[in-house]
């Protein structure tokens, strides 16, 4: 069964058909929501809208060990993220969607593991590559059969929101090597592959990030919806084929 996390503009799921909704308790209190279980095609699928049905929830108190630790309790073994992030990297212009390949992590204060001591072992994980790489590349095909063009790899800049980025924040995160910024990709990434379930995202581009392109003197945040509402609908293509080629 395929989990989708759904993020700012996708906090529903148009091509899922419902077939029912479930609230569930974890060892880690509660999740952002019920689980929304139906088929995308023929595919097996689980929803979660990660700020929650009315988007409520802020990027900083989201319960990600409660949704991740639903999302596997429930049967799903792979994972796509869906996040809005603001461009950095000059080719990263609002509209536009990329599959990340790596991570930086600014976030801080948040519950970023299951193994916390107590009576259970710590457990060590390999975290070089964040994303799955057999399920990126499937991300990747099934954007090309849907006729859209993605961008091959990012730096994912997980920043801790909720306020956007000062322009001197994104001066200093571009010369660290990051090409977008969002504020839920950690530790929503190390979670899943604590629980060894694949995990991969498709990264919305809003916005242009603080001091570049027409953000330069000021984030439009009220133009978020018009991009998004136009991007979410290729996201919607590419989970559908995603789905199909199973």
């Amino acid at each position: 069964m395929l989990a989708i996390i759904g993020g700012s503009g996708l906090s529903e799921l148009s091509n899922l058909d419902v077939q029912h909704r479930q609230v569930v308790r974890t060892p880690y209190g509660d999740p952002s929501g019920p689980l929304l279980f139906g088929h995308v095609g023929s595919q097996q699928t689980v929803f979660l809208a990660r700020h929650g049905y009315g988007h409520t929830i802020p990027p900083h108190m989201v319960n990600y060990r409660a949704n991740i630790w639903a999302l596997k309790q429930a049967g799903a073994e792979a994972i796509v993220s869906v996040a809005s992030v603001g461009g950095i990297r000059a080719d990263l212009a609002p509209g536009v969607l990329a599959i990340p390949d790596q991570i930086v992590d600014y976030t801080w204060g948040r519950k970023n593991t299951f193994f916390e001591g107590g009576d259970t072992p710590v457990r060590h994980i390999d975290f070089t590559t964040p994303y799955d790489q057999p399920l990126r590349a499937r991300l990747l095909t099934a954007a090309a059969e849907a006729g859209l063009l993605v961008k091959d790899g990012a730096v994912y800049g997980a920043t801790q929101g909720p306020r956007l980025e000062t322009a001197a924040e994104i001066n200093r995160y571009e010369s660290d090597g990051v090409h977008m910024v969002g504020m839920t990709g950690m530790p929503e990434a190390v979670l899943a592959r604590e629980l060894d379930m694949p995990y991969a995202a498709i990264a919305v581009v809003a916005n242009w990030a603080a001091g570049r392109g027409d953000s330069a003197q000021g984030v439009a945040i009220d133009k978020f919806g018009a991009v998004l509402n136009v991007a979410m609908g290729q996201v919607r293509q590419i989970l559908q084929h995603l789905a199909e080629a199973e």
